[in-house]
């Protein structure tokens, strides 16, 4: 299905999100991120801008060769002319026509103070340059959208200014005039009157650009499509400056699923999760577990009464079918769960707990009573199971057993710490003493258990510990207090997490580790003692 151009969905990513605190994108990168946004069937990808940075003009040569977009049109970010030189003559706009983009966005300024004081030019040279610059690239067969940048704070301060910056440019031939609220302050309603407002004052077609200061940028795109607006700019997962710019990924599933229209080409929304998370890989920018739709807690049920009602029917609970967007609903076992949120996680986990009520009571008041003494295993999946095997087989899944164990930490002369394991266990009726060292003594016990134990269980050599957290939990006093530890593990097939709860933070770590290496070690589909 190939969608019209009658509505446009325009990503930024490459150019406005990364300007993201902490963002630092490679050509590489870039070229990546270009490819999962085709993937998802966005209309128009913004690379850059060629000629003013090296890097988006590396990126403009390659893409030439190495990116073959199906759904998507590359465009090339740009401003207008200099102030007093000819369109002509400008070398940021000849980078432009240079780079191959089919298409140009250039920004413009549309605020009067800004002409003054940051362009330092009066306010007819500045809709000469938005003139002079769209007909040179329409000259060049360039199809051209402008960002008219600050329009908003600018229609607030001189509107009839603001008016004429886009009546200027949709005269000289734009395509699209965005209207860009540049500093975030804008509120859905008073942003609809004003789109409102400029579709029935001029002839232009109309887009909208929004940054997410006040929290709105996601409300404020809407309401400017329901104003009427045809074209939307955004980031993927909301990347850019300050608070971000409106996350594209929730403005089109808003469009499709709730509006009904069709703005992706057909089955691509269902891929918005893994597209999602596939770039927040390559950006190193941890997703959002609440993030709308595609986050990991989006589908995410935790209390006992939201369980009882999914069983009945998952949409008494859920505003949409986590599968539309290519997410999957998670059920959270905590000291609020009930019978549902048990059986239904269990489902989930794929364990059939039968219609033995008994077991399923056992298994919630013992979820109980250790959340109260502070486990949590709705961030613990892999301790949950055993726990649901255990109370199932009516024993402790067991390979081994830890007998012992005991750490040291020395501070040597130059500064350097060592920290030291040793650990007594038991399997399959063998006493194996282990010794092992670590950056701490979690790592160090870590390493001693799984050194002693690859003896005979020689898949171990593959477990990694990938993640450590502690947690001093709340009404305890200072040292004294209860710690939580979560670990997770990863055997470059999958990753779990366990946890330990203990007064002292290394017995909870060991706890821990010792449900990981069970857990590792039942994935593969060793026998237990």
């Amino acid at each position: 299905m190939t969608i019209s151009d009658s509505f446009h969905v325009y990503d930024t990513t490459l150019r406005d999100g990364a300007q993201q605190e902490g963002l630092n994108l490679s050509v590489h990168d870039k070229l990546t991120i270009a490819r999962h946004l085709d993937d998802l069937g966005v209309g128009f990808i913004e690379g850059g801008w060629p000629g003013a940075n090296p890097k988006d003009t590396e990126f403009f040569r390659l893409a030439q060769s190495e990116l073959a977009l199906k759904n998507a049109t590359f465009v090339a970010f740009g401003a207008t002319r200099r102030a007093g030189v000819k369109a002509v003559d400008d070398a940021l706009l000849r980078a432009l026509v240079d780079s191959g983009a089919p298409v140009v966005t250039l920004v413009a300024k549309s605020h009067d103070r800004h002409v003054d004081l940051a362009l330092k030019t009066s306010l007819d040279e500045n809709l000469a340059m938005i003139k002079d610059s769209i007909e040179y690239l329409r000259a060049n067969n360039r199809r051209v959208f402008l960002d008219a940048e600050h329009f908003f704070d600018g229609y607030r301060s001189n509107p009839n200014y603001a008016l004429e910056v886009v009546r200027t440019a949709a005269e000289a031939g734009a395509d699209v005039v965005a209207l860009c609220d540049t500093n975030g302050g804008m509120l859905p309603d008073e942003l609809a009157d004003v789109v409102h407002e400029i579709l029935t004052k001029s002839s232009a077609r109309l887009g909208i650009h929004c940054h997410n200061d006040t929290g709105c940028a996601i409300a404020n795109s809407l309401a400017a499509v329901a104003a009427g607006a045809t074209h939307v700019q955004g980031t993927l997962n909301g990347y850019g400056e300050r608070t971000g710019n409106a996350d594209l990924v929730s403005i089109i599933a808003n469009l499709q699923l709730k509006k009904h229209q069709q703005v992706l080409p057909e089955g691509k929304l269902e891929e918005a999760f893994r597209i999602s998370h596939a770039v927040a890989e390559v950006t190193n920018v941890a997703p959002s577990a609440r993030q709308p739709y595609v986050g990991v807690s989006a589908f995410a049920h935790k209390a006992g009464l939201h369980a009882s009602a999914i069983k009945v029917d998952p949409a008494l609970y859920q505003h949409e079918d986590p599968e539309s967007v290519g997410n999957d609903m998670r059920m959270l076992v905590s000291e609020m769960a009930g019978r549902a949120s048990i059986e239904l996680k269990s489902q989930e986990l794929g364990i059939d707990l039968g219609k033995d009520k008994e077991v399923v009571s056992r298994i919630v008041d013992r979820v109980k009573s250790m959340e109260a003494r502070g486990y949590t295993f709705e961030a613990a999946d892999a301790s949950f199971e055993l726990l649901l095997r255990e109370e199932l087989d009516g024993k402790r899944l067991q390979f081994f057993t830890l007998d012992s164990w005991e750490t040291t930490v020395d501070q040597n002369g130059d500064g350097t710490v060592t920290s030291r394991a040793h650990v007594v266990i038991r399997a399959r009726g063998e006493r194996i003493e282990s010794e092992g060292t670590g950056n701490g003594p979690v790592n160090a016990i870590d390493n001693a258990l799984r050194k002693g134990l690859e003896k005979i269980y020689p898949e171990l050599n593959q477990l990694e510990l990938t993640d450590y957290k502690v947690r001093i939990l709340e009404g305890r006093l200072g040292t004294g207090a209860v710690t939580r530890v979560l670990v997770e593990t990863s055997d470059g097939k999958g990753e779990w997490s366990t946890v330990g709860v203990h007064e002292n933070v290394i017995a909870a770590s060991a706890m821990a580790l010792e449900d990981a290496v069970t857990y590792g070690l039942l994935r593969r589909n060793q026998k237990p003692e």
